[in-house]
Protein backbone atom coordinates (compact mmCIF):
# COMPACT_ATOMS: atom_id res chain seq x y z
CA UNK A 1 0.00 0.00 0.00
CA UNK A 2 3.04 2.36 0.72
CA UNK A 3 4.89 1.21 -2.14
CA UNK A 4 4.17 4.80 -4.23
CA UNK A 5 4.82 7.12 -0.82
CA UNK A 6 7.99 4.80 -0.20
CA UNK A 7 9.19 5.75 -3.90
CA UNK A 8 8.64 9.08 -3.36
CA UNK A 9 10.35 9.58 -0.37
CA UNK A 10 13.43 7.28 -0.80
CA UNK A 11 13.89 9.69 -4.49
CA UNK A 12 14.28 12.62 -2.11
CA UNK A 13 16.59 11.39 0.33
CA UNK A 14 18.53 10.08 -2.56
CA UNK A 15 19.26 13.78 -3.79
CA UNK A 16 21.00 13.98 -0.28
CA UNK A 17 23.78 11.76 -0.47
CA UNK A 18 27.18 12.76 -0.60
CA UNK A 19 26.79 16.02 1.02
CA UNK A 20 28.97 16.72 3.55
CA UNK A 21 26.69 19.73 4.25
CA UNK A 22 22.71 20.46 4.43
CA UNK A 23 22.09 24.50 3.36
CA UNK A 24 18.50 26.24 4.49
CA UNK A 25 17.60 25.48 0.93
CA UNK A 26 18.31 21.81 0.62
CA UNK A 27 15.99 21.49 3.81
CA UNK A 28 13.76 23.69 2.52
CA UNK A 29 13.53 21.43 -1.14
CA UNK A 30 13.11 18.17 1.11
CA UNK A 31 10.50 19.06 3.16
CA UNK A 32 8.69 20.63 0.05
CA UNK A 33 9.11 16.89 -1.69
CA UNK A 34 8.24 15.03 1.37
CA UNK A 35 5.00 17.44 1.76
CA UNK A 36 3.91 16.30 -2.05
CA UNK A 37 4.84 12.83 -1.41
CA UNK A 38 2.44 12.91 1.57
CA UNK A 39 -0.09 14.74 -0.40
CA UNK A 40 -0.05 12.36 -3.34
CA UNK A 41 -0.63 9.61 -0.88
CA UNK A 42 -3.68 10.79 0.24
CA UNK A 43 -2.51 12.37 3.81
CA UNK A 44 -5.39 14.73 5.36
CA UNK A 45 -4.02 18.21 5.05
CA UNK A 46 -3.64 19.33 8.62
CA UNK A 47 -1.77 16.09 9.28
CA UNK A 48 0.63 16.79 6.52
CA UNK A 49 0.96 20.37 7.64
CA UNK A 50 2.10 19.41 10.95
CA UNK A 51 4.02 16.83 9.87
CA UNK A 52 6.29 19.17 7.82
CA UNK A 53 6.59 21.35 10.15
CA UNK A 54 7.98 18.99 12.58
CA UNK A 55 10.55 17.88 10.52
CA UNK A 56 11.61 21.07 9.17
CA UNK A 57 12.27 22.48 12.37
CA UNK A 58 13.92 19.69 13.93
CA UNK A 59 16.34 19.44 10.48
CA UNK A 60 16.99 23.47 10.50
CA UNK A 61 18.53 22.38 14.03
CA UNK A 62 21.40 21.44 15.89
CA UNK A 63 21.37 17.97 15.37
CA UNK A 64 21.50 18.21 11.88
CA UNK A 65 23.93 20.78 11.57
CA UNK A 66 26.58 18.86 13.68
CA UNK A 67 25.88 16.09 12.44
CA UNK A 68 28.82 14.01 10.33
CA UNK A 69 26.33 13.04 7.92
CA UNK A 70 23.67 15.47 7.54
CA UNK A 71 21.47 13.41 5.17
CA UNK A 72 21.32 10.10 7.34
CA UNK A 73 20.46 12.70 10.22
CA UNK A 74 17.37 13.96 8.00
CA UNK A 75 16.28 10.34 7.48
CA UNK A 76 16.55 9.70 11.11
CA UNK A 77 14.47 12.59 11.98
CA UNK A 78 12.06 11.67 9.49
CA UNK A 79 12.02 8.07 10.46
CA UNK A 80 10.69 8.94 14.10
CA UNK A 81 8.29 11.43 13.22
CA UNK A 82 6.45 8.41 11.17
CA UNK A 83 6.68 7.00 14.33
CA UNK A 84 4.81 9.66 15.90
CA UNK A 85 2.30 10.08 13.72
CA UNK A 86 1.44 6.42 13.16
CA UNK A 87 0.87 6.63 17.07
CA UNK A 88 4.41 6.42 19.35
CA UNK A 89 4.70 2.69 20.15
CA UNK A 90 2.30 -0.45 19.81
CA UNK A 91 -1.39 -0.80 21.62
CA UNK A 92 -2.33 -3.52 23.25
CA UNK A 93 -5.57 -5.19 23.90
CA UNK A 94 -6.67 -4.33 27.17
CA UNK A 95 -7.86 -7.19 28.85
CA UNK A 96 -10.97 -7.63 31.77
CA UNK A 97 -9.51 -8.31 35.43
CA UNK A 98 -12.77 -10.09 35.55
CA UNK A 99 -13.77 -12.20 32.12
CA UNK A 100 -15.17 -12.25 29.76
CA UNK A 101 -13.36 -9.29 28.12
CA UNK A 102 -15.80 -7.42 25.66
CA UNK A 103 -14.82 -6.18 22.69
CA UNK A 104 -17.12 -3.81 20.29
CA UNK A 105 -16.65 -3.18 16.99
CA UNK A 106 -17.94 0.04 14.60
CA UNK A 107 -17.97 0.89 11.46
CA UNK A 108 -19.03 1.34 8.37
CA UNK A 109 -20.95 -1.47 5.77
CA UNK A 110 -18.34 -2.36 3.96
CA UNK A 111 -15.42 -1.96 5.79
CA UNK A 112 -14.74 -5.49 6.98
CA UNK A 113 -15.96 -5.79 10.39
CA UNK A 114 -17.58 -9.45 10.04
CA UNK A 115 -14.45 -11.12 8.21
CA UNK A 116 -12.29 -9.04 10.85
CA UNK A 117 -14.53 -10.51 13.58
CA UNK A 118 -13.23 -13.92 12.72
CA UNK A 119 -9.41 -12.94 12.18
CA UNK A 120 -9.34 -10.57 15.30
CA UNK A 121 -10.91 -14.09 17.35
CA UNK A 122 -8.27 -16.49 15.91
CA UNK A 123 -6.28 -13.88 17.00
CA UNK A 124 -7.13 -14.18 20.56
CA UNK A 125 -8.17 -18.20 19.93
CA UNK A 126 -3.57 -18.57 19.02
CA UNK A 127 -2.65 -16.97 22.03
CA UNK A 128 -4.90 -19.36 24.49
CA UNK A 129 -8.18 -17.38 24.89
CA UNK A 130 -11.15 -18.92 24.46
CA UNK A 131 -13.66 -16.02 22.28
CA UNK A 132 -17.18 -16.37 21.52
CA UNK A 133 -18.35 -14.07 18.00
CA UNK A 134 -21.62 -12.52 18.63
CA UNK A 135 -23.78 -11.53 15.53
CA UNK A 136 -25.40 -8.18 16.56
CA UNK A 137 -25.81 -7.07 12.90
CA UNK A 138 -29.21 -8.00 12.45
CA UNK A 139 -29.91 -5.20 9.78
CA UNK A 140 -27.17 -6.51 6.82
CA UNK A 141 -28.86 -9.30 4.46
CA UNK A 142 -27.47 -12.66 5.68
CA UNK A 143 -24.81 -10.82 8.34
CA UNK A 144 -25.83 -13.74 10.64
CA UNK A 145 -24.72 -16.14 8.30
CA UNK A 146 -21.86 -14.82 7.44
CA UNK A 147 -20.81 -14.53 10.59
CA UNK A 148 -21.15 -18.22 11.37
CA UNK A 149 -19.07 -19.11 8.42
CA UNK A 150 -16.42 -16.97 9.69
CA UNK A 151 -16.25 -18.10 13.21
CA UNK A 152 -16.52 -21.66 11.70
CA UNK A 153 -13.19 -20.93 9.75
CA UNK A 154 -11.67 -19.21 12.43
CA UNK A 155 -12.32 -22.24 14.54
CA UNK A 156 -14.04 -20.65 17.32
CA UNK A 157 -17.92 -19.98 18.52
CA UNK A 158 -20.59 -17.78 17.61
CA UNK A 159 -23.62 -17.11 19.27
CA UNK A 160 -26.48 -16.30 17.19
CA UNK A 161 -29.98 -16.35 18.86
CA UNK A 162 -31.80 -14.52 16.12
CA UNK A 163 -31.98 -14.70 12.17
CA UNK A 164 -31.34 -11.56 11.28
CA UNK A 165 -32.58 -9.88 7.93
CA UNK A 166 -34.11 -7.16 9.91
CA UNK A 167 -35.36 -9.46 12.69
CA UNK A 168 -34.39 -9.30 16.20
CA UNK A 169 -33.28 -6.75 18.94
CA UNK A 170 -29.56 -5.96 18.31
CA UNK A 171 -28.96 -4.31 22.22
CA UNK A 172 -30.62 -7.39 23.69
CA UNK A 173 -28.61 -9.90 21.79
CA UNK A 174 -25.51 -7.98 22.42
CA UNK A 175 -26.67 -8.05 26.37
CA UNK A 176 -27.77 -11.71 26.12
CA UNK A 177 -24.40 -12.65 24.89
CA UNK A 178 -22.10 -11.62 28.17
CA UNK A 179 -24.66 -14.33 29.89
CA UNK A 180 -23.89 -16.70 27.08
CA UNK A 181 -19.98 -16.45 27.59
CA UNK A 182 -20.39 -16.44 31.49
CA UNK A 183 -21.65 -19.59 31.92
CA UNK A 184 -20.25 -21.24 28.45
CA UNK A 185 -17.01 -20.02 30.32
CA UNK A 186 -15.90 -17.74 26.80
CA UNK A 187 -13.04 -15.03 28.23
CA UNK A 188 -13.35 -12.82 25.29
CA UNK A 189 -16.59 -11.50 23.60
CA UNK A 190 -16.36 -9.62 20.45
CA UNK A 191 -19.60 -8.65 19.47
CA UNK A 192 -20.07 -7.32 15.56
CA UNK A 193 -22.10 -4.47 14.88
CA UNK A 194 -24.32 -3.13 12.05
CA UNK A 195 -22.66 -0.74 10.00
CA UNK A 196 -23.82 2.26 7.28
CA UNK A 197 -23.34 3.21 3.68
CA UNK A 198 -22.69 6.51 5.52
CA UNK A 199 -22.74 7.86 9.23
CA UNK A 200 -26.25 8.53 10.15
CA UNK A 201 -28.65 9.11 13.34
CA UNK A 202 -29.53 5.61 13.55
CA UNK A 203 -26.31 4.60 13.11
CA UNK A 204 -25.28 6.57 16.18
CA UNK A 205 -27.92 5.56 18.18
CA UNK A 206 -28.07 2.25 18.25
CA UNK A 207 -24.41 1.60 18.64
CA UNK A 208 -24.66 3.81 21.54
CA UNK A 209 -27.15 1.86 22.75
CA UNK A 210 -25.19 -1.38 22.61
CA UNK A 211 -22.46 0.30 24.33
CA UNK A 212 -24.51 0.61 26.96
CA UNK A 213 -25.67 -2.09 27.43
CA UNK A 214 -22.56 -4.29 27.85
CA UNK A 215 -20.13 -1.99 29.13
CA UNK A 216 -16.99 -2.92 26.38
CA UNK A 217 -13.77 -2.93 27.44
CA UNK A 218 -12.39 -2.21 24.20
CA UNK A 219 -14.62 0.38 21.16
CA UNK A 220 -12.42 -0.50 18.18
CA UNK A 221 -13.18 0.87 14.90
CA UNK A 222 -12.78 -0.77 11.30
CA UNK A 223 -11.57 1.21 8.61
CA UNK A 224 -10.94 0.36 5.18
CA UNK A 225 -7.59 1.70 4.36
CA UNK A 226 -8.74 2.54 0.56
CA UNK A 227 -10.59 5.01 1.05
CA UNK A 228 -8.47 7.62 1.98
CA UNK A 229 -8.73 11.10 3.98
CA UNK A 230 -12.93 9.93 4.51
CA UNK A 231 -11.36 7.58 6.94
CA UNK A 232 -10.89 11.00 9.36
CA UNK A 233 -14.25 12.18 8.91
CA UNK A 234 -15.52 8.31 9.54
CA UNK A 235 -13.11 8.21 12.61
CA UNK A 236 -13.91 11.52 14.12
CA UNK A 237 -17.83 11.11 14.03
CA UNK A 238 -17.71 7.47 15.51
CA UNK A 239 -15.22 8.79 18.07
CA UNK A 240 -18.15 11.75 18.96
CA UNK A 241 -20.94 10.19 18.56
CA UNK A 242 -19.90 6.67 20.56
CA UNK A 243 -16.03 6.51 21.78
CA UNK A 244 -13.57 5.25 19.85
CA UNK A 245 -10.35 3.33 21.94
CA UNK A 246 -8.62 1.87 18.75
CA UNK A 247 -8.68 1.37 15.19
CA UNK A 248 -8.01 -1.82 13.16
CA UNK A 249 -7.21 -1.36 9.20
CA UNK A 250 -8.47 -3.49 7.14
CA UNK A 251 -7.42 -3.85 2.95
CA UNK A 252 -3.40 -2.68 4.12
CA UNK A 253 -2.40 -5.11 1.21
CA UNK A 254 -4.25 -3.32 -1.64
CA UNK A 255 -3.18 -0.83 -3.75
CA UNK A 256 -4.35 2.24 -2.79
CA UNK A 257 -2.06 5.14 -1.63
CA UNK A 258 -2.34 4.40 2.44
CA UNK A 259 -3.13 8.13 3.73
CA UNK A 260 -5.60 6.68 5.84
CA UNK A 261 -3.06 4.89 8.28
CA UNK A 262 -0.79 7.83 8.69
CA UNK A 263 -4.02 10.44 9.12
CA UNK A 264 -6.46 8.51 11.18
CA UNK A 265 -3.98 8.20 14.38
CA UNK A 266 -2.91 11.69 14.36
CA UNK A 267 -6.61 13.59 13.80
CA UNK A 268 -8.57 11.57 16.33
CA UNK A 269 -5.96 10.47 18.92
CA UNK A 270 -7.34 6.76 18.90
CA UNK A 271 -4.64 4.47 18.02
CA UNK A 272 -4.02 2.20 14.97
CA UNK A 273 -4.17 -1.48 17.09
CA UNK A 274 -4.25 -4.18 14.61
CA UNK A 275 -4.13 -3.94 10.35
CA UNK A 276 -5.70 -6.79 8.26
CA UNK A 277 -2.76 -7.94 5.54
CA UNK A 278 -5.22 -10.51 3.54
CA UNK A 279 -7.95 -12.73 2.50
CA UNK A 280 -6.93 -15.24 4.79
CA UNK A 281 -8.25 -15.82 8.60
CA UNK A 282 -4.91 -15.76 9.82
CA UNK A 283 -3.73 -12.45 7.91
CA UNK A 284 -3.85 -10.28 10.69
CA UNK A 285 -1.10 -8.28 12.80
CA UNK A 286 -0.55 -6.62 15.44
CA UNK A 287 0.42 -2.62 14.41
CA UNK A 288 3.55 -1.32 15.11
CA UNK A 289 4.40 2.10 14.14
CA UNK A 290 8.28 1.99 14.33
CA UNK A 291 8.26 -1.44 12.10
CA UNK A 292 5.87 0.40 9.86
CA UNK A 293 7.26 3.78 9.73
CA UNK A 294 10.61 1.43 8.55
CA UNK A 295 8.80 0.03 6.08
CA UNK A 296 7.35 3.27 4.44
CA UNK A 297 11.43 4.17 4.40
CA UNK A 298 12.34 0.78 2.46
CA UNK A 299 14.57 -0.08 6.08
CA UNK A 300 12.63 -3.34 6.33
CA UNK A 301 10.77 -5.20 8.70
CA UNK A 302 13.13 -7.42 10.14
CA UNK A 303 11.10 -8.62 13.80
CA UNK A 304 8.06 -9.16 12.24
CA UNK A 305 9.70 -11.64 9.60
CA UNK A 306 11.58 -13.26 12.91
CA UNK A 307 8.10 -13.62 14.91
CA UNK A 308 6.64 -14.88 11.61
CA UNK A 309 9.81 -17.41 11.61
CA UNK A 310 9.37 -18.25 15.09
CA UNK A 311 5.86 -19.38 14.73
CA UNK A 312 5.99 -21.12 11.70
CA UNK A 313 9.46 -23.29 11.95
CA UNK A 314 8.77 -26.03 14.48
CA UNK A 315 11.91 -25.81 17.31
CA UNK A 316 12.19 -29.60 17.28
CA UNK A 317 12.13 -29.69 13.28
CA UNK A 318 15.21 -26.53 13.60
CA UNK A 319 17.06 -28.66 16.23
CA UNK A 320 17.00 -31.44 14.12
CA UNK A 321 17.86 -29.51 11.59
CA UNK A 322 20.90 -28.50 13.15
CA UNK A 323 22.11 -31.53 15.63
CA UNK A 324 21.94 -33.08 11.62
CA UNK A 325 24.47 -30.15 9.77
CA UNK A 326 26.52 -30.11 13.42
CA UNK A 327 27.21 -34.14 12.83
CA UNK A 328 28.10 -33.82 9.15
CA UNK A 329 25.00 -35.64 7.53
CA UNK A 330 23.64 -35.33 4.10
CA UNK A 331 21.36 -32.65 3.11
CA UNK A 332 18.65 -34.45 1.90
CA UNK A 333 15.54 -33.56 -0.17
CA UNK A 334 13.01 -34.73 2.52
CA UNK A 335 14.63 -32.05 4.89
CA UNK A 336 14.55 -28.80 1.96
CA UNK A 337 10.78 -30.39 1.33
CA UNK A 338 10.07 -29.57 5.56
CA UNK A 339 12.08 -26.12 4.92
CA UNK A 340 9.73 -25.03 2.16
CA UNK A 341 6.65 -25.93 3.48
CA UNK A 342 7.59 -24.15 6.91
CA UNK A 343 8.31 -20.99 4.52
CA UNK A 344 4.86 -21.60 2.94
CA UNK A 345 3.57 -20.90 6.28
CA UNK A 346 5.04 -17.73 6.46
CA UNK A 347 3.37 -16.13 3.90
CA UNK A 348 4.31 -15.06 0.26
CA UNK A 349 7.40 -15.31 -0.75
CA UNK A 350 7.75 -11.30 -2.22
CA UNK A 351 5.90 -10.08 0.63
CA UNK A 352 8.08 -12.06 2.78
CA UNK A 353 11.55 -10.54 0.92
CA UNK A 354 10.04 -6.81 1.30
CA UNK A 355 10.37 -6.91 4.75
CA UNK A 356 14.18 -6.98 4.35
CA UNK A 357 16.12 -3.73 4.21
CA UNK A 358 16.65 -2.04 1.10
CA UNK A 359 14.18 -4.03 -1.54
CA UNK A 360 12.13 -1.03 -3.05
CA UNK A 361 14.45 -1.61 -5.78
CA UNK A 362 13.53 -4.70 -6.45
CA UNK A 363 9.70 -4.52 -5.96
CA UNK A 364 8.91 -5.00 -9.68
CA UNK A 365 11.04 -8.84 -8.92
CA UNK A 366 9.32 -9.35 -6.05
CA UNK A 367 6.22 -8.77 -7.73
CA UNK A 368 6.47 -11.35 -10.30
CA UNK A 369 7.31 -13.91 -7.83
CA UNK A 370 4.65 -16.98 -8.39
CA UNK A 371 4.23 -18.77 -5.27
CA UNK A 372 2.91 -21.92 -7.34
CA UNK A 373 6.65 -22.57 -8.09
CA UNK A 374 7.07 -23.73 -4.15
CA UNK A 375 4.01 -26.20 -5.47
CA UNK A 376 5.57 -27.12 -8.65
CA UNK A 377 8.96 -28.39 -6.46
CA UNK A 378 6.92 -29.99 -3.18
CA UNK A 379 5.05 -31.79 -6.31
CA UNK A 380 8.40 -33.35 -7.95
CA UNK A 381 9.99 -33.89 -4.85
CA UNK A 382 6.18 -35.84 -3.64
CA UNK A 383 6.91 -37.56 -7.15
CA UNK A 384 10.33 -39.35 -6.14
CA UNK A 385 11.05 -42.85 -3.76
CA UNK A 386 12.23 -42.10 0.01
CA UNK A 387 15.42 -43.38 -1.62
CA UNK A 388 16.07 -41.05 -4.50
CA UNK A 389 15.22 -37.88 -2.13
CA UNK A 390 17.62 -39.53 0.09
CA UNK A 391 20.24 -39.70 -2.80
CA UNK A 392 19.69 -37.47 -5.87
CA UNK A 393 22.73 -39.60 -7.56
CA UNK A 394 20.84 -42.06 -8.18
CA UNK A 395 18.12 -40.19 -10.51
CA UNK A 396 19.24 -41.16 -13.85
CA UNK A 397 17.31 -40.21 -17.16
CA UNK A 398 14.38 -43.23 -17.03
CA UNK A 399 13.87 -41.95 -12.90
CA UNK A 400 13.49 -38.37 -13.81
CA UNK A 401 11.31 -38.81 -16.75
CA UNK A 402 9.08 -40.97 -14.60
CA UNK A 403 9.01 -38.19 -11.68
CA UNK A 404 8.53 -35.39 -14.19
CA UNK A 405 4.77 -37.44 -15.46
CA UNK A 406 3.88 -37.86 -12.07
CA UNK A 407 4.39 -33.97 -10.84
CA UNK A 408 3.08 -33.07 -14.37
CA UNK A 409 5.77 -31.43 -15.47
CA UNK A 410 9.00 -31.13 -17.97
CA UNK A 411 11.98 -33.13 -17.52
CA UNK A 412 13.91 -29.45 -17.14
CA UNK A 413 11.69 -28.98 -14.41
CA UNK A 414 13.30 -31.73 -12.53
CA UNK A 415 16.65 -31.24 -13.55
CA UNK A 416 16.74 -27.06 -12.69
CA UNK A 417 15.83 -28.60 -9.11
CA UNK A 418 17.83 -31.19 -8.58
CA UNK A 419 20.93 -29.09 -9.92
CA UNK A 420 19.66 -26.47 -7.89
CA UNK A 421 19.35 -28.75 -4.87
CA UNK A 422 22.96 -30.09 -5.51
CA UNK A 423 24.44 -26.21 -5.15
CA UNK A 424 22.36 -25.98 -1.58
CA UNK A 425 24.24 -29.23 -0.34
CA UNK A 426 27.31 -28.25 -1.42
CA UNK A 427 26.54 -24.54 0.37
CA UNK A 428 25.81 -26.62 3.62
CA UNK A 429 29.12 -28.65 3.18
CA UNK A 430 31.44 -25.19 2.94
CA UNK A 431 29.47 -23.63 5.97
CA UNK A 432 29.94 -27.06 7.86
CA UNK A 433 33.48 -26.94 7.15
CA UNK A 434 34.42 -23.99 7.38
CA UNK A 435 33.73 -21.85 4.21
CA UNK A 436 31.05 -19.62 4.99
CA UNK A 437 29.40 -18.34 2.50
CA UNK A 438 30.09 -17.00 -0.71
CA UNK A 439 32.10 -13.86 0.12
CA UNK A 440 31.99 -13.96 3.86
CA UNK A 441 34.98 -15.13 6.00
CA UNK A 442 35.22 -18.78 7.49
CA UNK A 443 32.97 -19.71 10.88
CA UNK A 444 35.28 -19.87 14.02
CA UNK A 445 36.41 -22.75 15.80
CA UNK A 446 33.52 -24.65 17.56
CA UNK A 447 31.22 -23.29 14.57
CA UNK A 448 32.70 -25.67 11.53
CA UNK A 449 36.81 -25.01 11.63
CA UNK A 450 38.18 -22.48 9.54
CA UNK A 451 38.44 -21.68 5.69
CA UNK A 452 39.98 -24.09 3.28
CA UNK A 453 42.86 -23.65 1.83
CA UNK A 454 42.72 -20.89 -1.16
CA UNK A 455 44.44 -21.88 -4.17
CA UNK A 456 47.58 -20.00 -4.18
CA UNK A 457 47.75 -18.42 -0.29
CA UNK A 458 49.15 -19.97 2.39
CA UNK A 459 46.25 -21.79 4.43
CA UNK A 460 45.44 -20.36 8.15
CA UNK A 461 44.47 -23.94 9.17
CA UNK A 462 47.00 -25.40 11.81
CA UNK A 463 48.69 -28.13 10.97
CA UNK A 464 48.28 -31.81 12.20
CA UNK A 465 49.65 -33.58 14.86
CA UNK A 466 52.10 -35.28 12.53
CA UNK A 467 53.47 -32.19 11.17
CA UNK A 468 54.00 -30.22 14.48
CA UNK A 469 57.69 -28.76 14.68
CA UNK A 470 59.44 -30.04 17.65
CA UNK A 471 60.58 -27.20 18.55
CA UNK A 472 58.81 -25.59 21.70
CA UNK A 473 59.03 -22.61 20.03
CA UNK A 474 57.91 -23.05 16.21
CA UNK A 475 55.21 -25.10 17.78
CA UNK A 476 53.65 -22.11 19.73
CA UNK A 477 54.23 -20.32 16.61
CA UNK A 478 51.77 -22.97 15.04
CA UNK A 479 49.51 -22.90 17.49
CA UNK A 480 49.10 -18.68 17.32
CA UNK A 481 48.25 -18.86 13.70
CA UNK A 482 44.73 -19.84 14.32
CA UNK A 483 43.95 -16.28 16.65
CA UNK A 484 45.92 -14.30 14.13
CA UNK A 485 43.48 -15.89 10.73
CA UNK A 486 40.53 -15.16 12.95
CA UNK A 487 41.17 -11.26 13.92
CA UNK A 488 42.43 -10.39 10.57
CA UNK A 489 39.32 -11.78 8.51
CA UNK A 490 37.32 -8.84 7.51
CA UNK A 491 34.06 -8.83 9.23
CA UNK A 492 30.78 -9.08 7.13
CA UNK A 493 29.12 -6.18 8.98
CA UNK A 494 30.34 -3.68 11.64
CA UNK A 495 27.88 -2.43 14.53
CA UNK A 496 27.41 0.96 12.27
CA UNK A 497 26.32 -1.07 9.36
CA UNK A 498 23.50 -3.37 10.98
CA UNK A 499 19.32 -2.20 10.26
CA UNK A 500 18.23 -0.69 13.38
CA UNK A 501 15.94 -3.93 14.21
CA UNK A 502 19.20 -5.98 14.43
CA UNK A 503 20.71 -3.77 17.02
CA UNK A 504 17.77 -3.94 19.01
CA UNK A 505 17.12 -7.09 18.82
CA UNK A 506 20.95 -7.65 19.46
CA UNK A 507 19.98 -5.37 22.64
CA UNK A 508 17.39 -7.77 23.81
CA UNK A 509 15.00 -4.64 23.36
Amino acid sequence: MFNSLSDRLAATFKGLRGKGRLTEADIDETVREIRRALLEADVSLPVVRTFTARVKERSMGQEVSASLNPAQQVVKIVHEELIAILGGETRNLRLAKKPPTVIMLLGLQGAGKTTLAGKLARHLAVQGHQPVLVAADLQRPNAVNQLQIVAERAGVASYAPEPGNGVGDPVKVARDSIQHAQQALFDVVIIDTAGRLAIDAELMDQAAAIRDAVSPDELLLVIDAMIGQDAVATAASFQEGVGVDGVILTKLDGDARGGAALSVREATGAPIMFASVGEKVEDLEVFHPDRMASRILDMGDVLTLIEQAERAFDADQAARMADKVARGDAFTLEEFLEQMQAVKKMGSLGKLLGMLPGMADARKQLEQIDDRDLDRVAAIIHSMTPQERRDTKILNGSRRARIARGAGVQVSDVNNLVERFTEAQKMMKRMRNGGGMPGMPGMPPGMGGMPKKAKGKQSAKPKSKKGRSGNPAKRAQQASAVPEAIESAPAPFTADQLPEEFNRLLDGK
